[in-house]
């Protein structure tokens, strides 16, 4: 309890009281620091706690960023503490005292919020808030929630910060904002721009709106001006208006009429695009700054768009010509990490400011106009945050039974009378109380959580958020007046973070048991009878199918399959957490599986009912609807079968009913739709769900449509569920949703049928070439991957789902145990072991396959366990192993170990890094194998009688497992690469570095320990490898003063000669197609 008492800062500088200010709420008091070993994010203070801050002053000083609550209408507020940023990677974040910066303020930028901090190569970045749109009001003028409009991105370098702070400063004084008016103005705002509940524009008040860059009519001239009315105070400045604009300017050097072609090859054909920055006017920085061009690019420009015309040339070495010109590769590491930190930045501020992310400051009172507020939680429905306030209340009373509660933390009793809009535990702060499934900045919000910056954080959520009305016919009654009635009607998705990524790339479940694309849809229903206000509330959700599966995107209609490296137990233990975790939040599962039970889906399709079969739990009941052949001939209406056929479920089910204080009603259990995407017939059943929910409720309250012809509901109904499965739509799958003709007229048409033709063939183009660079910017900012995300997509084109390199990484380690138990002799001290990639024969360095090989050293020995697979993962035993004296060994040769050529991650000498131990081929080798025998002991010092026998072991490694030789042929074929040789060596290729991290239950993250954590590349891994090595060797008397040497084990230029044409022209189309789509 201690926590609520005291909340520590790790500034030093000392922190004055604020004065509230009139009208406004009171600033966060710090009383005198009572130190409880805390962190700051633990650490409270002893009243409730502030809601986030809706406007934050952002000001640039020489030490770093300052930043400080801005209240409308007032220019400084010196009772505010504030908190400093200093510059530089991963910079310092810690509170000050207001006294101690002595900033001007009158220059500060504001903002509507921070999003979080990006930590890239070389600087860090401040993501901010800079333009928000007002979805509505939530059943009360007060209660507003907003979407995430412009985002952008401060780096924490100093000159570069103040030309983005400066771009924001333009821009402030082209819109008037309320932060920017005067006190009594800006709260007579507020209060407007709650009273609406139509969408507002920041950048619009008093019917004027902010000027914006366009394109102009004419080709080749270029506008930028204010409107006539507003003008900046520089006439020549060329800064934008707003660097959250999506209207960009064209060209003003290279019109698109003469570079097409080969802007076009340069952009297909490299990931490092340059020439269409240099000929952009405005500068594809993430500064969003204006630069002119110079006559030198302007003649390099001219040069290169000679070169397709030259007939001297072959066609492929004009495209050469053209790709190296015009997009070269960056020359430094510094320069790549400059370029692709740039990438990474626009891609994730496109991530947050394309539609679909949405945050609340306040929920009970005016944000700073009131004298009393509660912080806003968009992330969970009503009924959830009932439960968790009778929750609290019982806890409470049990407390008080036992006379072991303070007066101070005394909760009114649990009765028959609630408050609708109450928040649980609302004094705590904002994201203490929100659902983490739903907040996808938290670990962009990690350094402001850490220093117990409560009120800078906004937790943010994906899903989508439409607040409607419409009127319907009613009977009054005596205290009633006219014939119709208005009904509020709400519909909030809110999208799961955990598993999140993209359509192809995140299909199924993972080990923790969440499944992708899983969306909570909750809708909300107010009206009013006799005087009385009725909110119900109704909860669907939809996922993924929780089995492990996959689908590859290079299709139409790709058929999805079983991952076959899965077991049946695996299968059916993922699926049992995953309901278990459902049915615990939610209540008793029916689940409607909408997808094809024959054809392509069959196979996952009837898995899953099997599975569910099996585990015959009694919380669950499935329900199979194959919604193709239910509705072949477009035949929609016959979505009202399966309604019949589930209602007793919706019965049973009811809703939640909140009639003036009362609790009515509570829903019972919830509906999981599915089919293969949980997107289009998703959305379609679960519309047809929430109509038939809907009508109950109003029948409820004696409120019934009985006319024929369509009506306003039906109108506002459909448009706001289609808007729904669109978002959900784009945000999975990077469209629009198909079948939203239905959902939004009642009717399937032709023009509805070639529309979803045209965005599934945009789905296809999105998924097989698009996508892969946002999953790895998506799994990079929810905290799930390092940098080495993007390393790991330069090399392969692709990302990894992180929860498989989690599950790797545990499977190696379980390897390397069992390695140990099986193959190190008792009484033996293990030093260390590793993982490691390495060529399947020994004395090779590049074979014709590669595979992962444990590598342990013991005080006496050094143990290589291979074979065809170095570990068989399914049957859990050693295959093969070659034990070396320590005193055998004659030296460790360590450098570049370069595969592929191909590309810039691949040929990077820090990241591809490997080392070579060479050892005399004695007696004292042992070298054995599984065989199930008495005899597995091979004798490598003399060699086979067969003169073919090499020849025969390669086709052994090659041939299948189940092999009708011999042993004594098996054995003496294992032997032939190296027998008889006086020398033997093994390679080694450092694995990289591992690149996920591991959420705790607490929403934290921590990365995986081992003995190579603190390499930050793979030749730090493989120095600390060696060297361990080494000294094993210096420590049985084996020291020769040449031990190591530093040599390529290959080189950048052999493997350029091993790479086949055909694998370039490979790696060629590839990268035309994902990289420059």
């Amino acid at each position: 309890m201690k926590r609520l008492f005291s909340k520590t800062f790790k500034g030093t500088a000392s922190i004055s009281k604020p004065a509230p200010a009139t009208g406004a709420i009171p600033a966060t008091t710090n009383p005198p620091v009572h130190h409880t070993g805390l962190q700051p994010k633990d650490t409270l203070p002893p009243v409730p706690h502030p809601c986030p801050y809706e406007y934050i002053s952002i000001l640039a000083t020489a030490e770093g960023l300052l930043l400080r609550p801005r209240h409308p209408g007032q220019v400084q507020d010196v009772s505010e503490s504030e908190i400093k940023v200093e510059w530089g990677k991963g910079g310092k974040v810690e509170t000050i005292s207001s006294d101690a910066a002595q900033a001007n303020w009158e220059e500060s930028v504001v903002v509507y919020g921070i999003v979080g901090f990006l930590e890239l190569y070389s600087a860090s970045y401040l993501l901010v808030i800079s333009s928000r749109n007002a979805v509505g009001n939530f059943l009360d003028p007060r209660r507003i929630v907003y979407s995430v409009k412009g985002v952008t991105a401060i780096p924490m370098v100093e000159d570069r910060a103040r030309i983005v702070l400066g771009t924001l400063a333009a821009r402030n004084n082209v819109d008037r904002r309320a932060s920017l008016l005067p006190t009594d103005a800006a709260c007579e705002f507020h209060v407007a721009e709650g009273d609406t509940s139509e969408a507002l524009d920041d950048g619009e008040v008093d019917g004027r709106r902010s000027p914006r860059v366009k394109f102009a009519e004419e080709d080749q001239v270029k506008v930028v001006s204010p409107l006539p009315d507003k003008a900046f105070d520089d006439p020549d400045d060329q800064d934008p208006p707003s660097p959250s604009s999506t209207i960009s300017t064209p060209s003003s050097v290279a019109s698109a009429n003469t570079d097409t072609v080969v802007k076009t090859l340069a952009d297909r054909l490299s990931f490092w695009t340059r020439l269409s920055k240099r000929n952009s006017r405005q500068a594809a920085t993430i500064d969003h700054t204006l630069v002119e061009q110079s006559d030198q690019i302007s003649d390099e420009a001219s040069d290169i768009t000679r070169l397709p015309n030259d007939e001297s040339k072959d066609p492929e070495e004009v495209i050469e010509s053209i790709v190296s010109s015009a997009a070269p590769p960056p020359q430094t590491l510094e320069e790549k990490h400059t370029m692709l930190e740039e990438k990474i930045v626009r891609e994730c501020i496109r991530e947050f400011t394309r539609g679909g992310m949405y945050f609340a400051y306040t929920f009970g009172g005016l944000s700073l106009c009131m004298a009393y507020t509660w912080s806003a939680d968009v992330t969970r429905s009503l009924q959830h945050k009932h439960e968790l306030i009778d929750k609290a209340k019982a806890q409470n009373a049990l407390l008080e039974s036992l006379n072991a509660l303070d007066d101070s933390h005394r909760l009114s009793p649990l009765g028959d009378t609630v408050d609708v809009l109450a928040e649980p535990s609302a004094a705590l702060p904002l994201w203490r109380r929100v659902d983490r499934r739903f907040w996808w900045n938290e670990w962009l919000s990690k350094p402001l959580i850490d220093e117990g910056l409560h009120p800078y954080v906004l937790p943010i959520m994906q899903g989508f958020y439409q607040i409607s009305s419409f009127t319907i016919a009613r009977e009054p009654v005596a205290s009633e007046e006219g014939n119709a009635v208005s009904v509020e009607y709400v519909i909030v998705s809110r999208r799961s973070r955990d598993r999140a990524g993209l359509r192809y790339q995140r299909r199924g479940i993972d080990d923790d048991a969440n499944v992708a694309n899983f969306v909570e849809t909750e809708t909300v229903m107010r009206v009013e009878r006799e005087g009385t206000s009725n909110v119900f509330s109704h909860v669907q959700i939809r996922g993924s199918i929780p089995l492990f599966w996959n689908q590859q995107g290079m299709a139409l209609k790709p058929a999805p399959q079983l991952n076959p490296e899965r077991t049946h137990d695996q299968n059916l233990h993922a699926i049992q957490q995953h309901i278990s975790k459902t049915v615990a939040i939610y209540g008793p599962l029916t689940i409607v599986n909408l997808a094809e039970q024959h054809g392509k889906e069959g196979q996952v399709t009837n898995a899953y009912g099997d599975y569910v079969k099996e585990l015959g739990s009694k919380d669950v009941k499935y329900h199979a609807y194959d919604f193709h052949a239910e509705t072949k001939g477009m035949k929609y209406e016959n979505i009202a079968k399966l309604i019949e056929e589930l209602e007793r479920t919706f019965e049973s089910q009811g809703y939640f009913w909140v009639s003036n204080t009362l609790i009515m009603s509570k829903q019972k259990g919830v509906f999981r739709v599915n089919c293969i995407d949980g997107l289009d017939r998703t959305n379609v059943v679960e519309s047809a769900f929430a109509r038939h929910v809907l009508n109950r409720q109003l029948g409820a309250v004696a409120l019934l449509n009985q006319e024929e012809r369509r009506t306003e509901m039906d109108v506002v109904f459909n448009d706001v569920w289609a808007n729904n499965g669109d978002a959900i739509s784009r945000a999975y799958a990077g469209t629009s949703a198909l079948k939203g003709d239905f959902t939004r007229t009642g009717k399937r048409d032709l023009a509805g049928l070639l529309n979803d033709g045209v965005n599934s063939l945009a789905r296809m183009y999105s998924s097989t070439f698009a996508d892969w660079f946002s999953q790895a910017v998506i799994d990079f900012a929810l905290g799930n991957r390092t940098t080495s995300v993007f390393s790991e997509f330069l090399n392969k084109l692709q990302s990894t789902d992180p929860r498989e390199l989690i599950r790797i990484s545990k499977i190696r380690a379980d390897a390397t145990a069992t390695c140990v138990s099986r193959v190190l002799p008792e009484g033996e001290r293990l030093l260390s072991g590793w993982t490691l990639f390495a060529p399947e024969e020994l004395s090779t360095k590049v074979g014709d396959k590669f595979e992962e090989k444990v590598l342990l050293l013991s005080a006496k020995a050094l143990y290589i366990i291979a074979s065809n697979f170095a570990y068989d993962y399914t049957l859990e035993k050693v295959k093969m192993y070659t034990r070396v004296p320590l005193g055998d060994i004659v030296g460790i040769t360590k450098g570049a170990y370069i595969l592929s050529p191909l590309e810039e991650a691949s040929r990077d000498p820090l990241q591809n890094a490997g080392f070579i131990v060479s050892w005399n081929n004695s007696q004292d080798q042992d070298t054995r194998v599984t065989s199930y025998s008495i005899r597995n002991s091979l004798d490598l010092s003399t060699p086979p009688a067969s003169p073919n026998s090499a020849t025969t072991f390669m086709q052994s490694m090659t041939a299948p497992r189940k092999s009708t030789l011999p042993l004594s042929r098996i054995l003496s074929n294992a032997a032939a690469p190296v027998a008889g040789q006086e020398t033997i060596f093994a390679a080694f290729k450092a694995l990289p570095i591992d690149p996920a991290r591991a959420r705790r239950e607490t929403g934290s993250f921590i990365q995986a320990t081992d003995e190579l954590a603190n390499a930050k590349n793979c030749k730090e891994a493989v120095d600390m490898i060696v060297d361990a090595v080494r000294q094993a060797c210096k420590d049985i008397g084996n020291d020769p003063r040449e031990f190591i040497a530093e040599a390529d084990v290959v080189s950048l230029a052999e493997a350029q000669r091993m790479t086949s044409v055909y694998a370039k022209m490979e790696y060629g189309v590839k990268r035309l197609l994902w990289l420059g789509s």
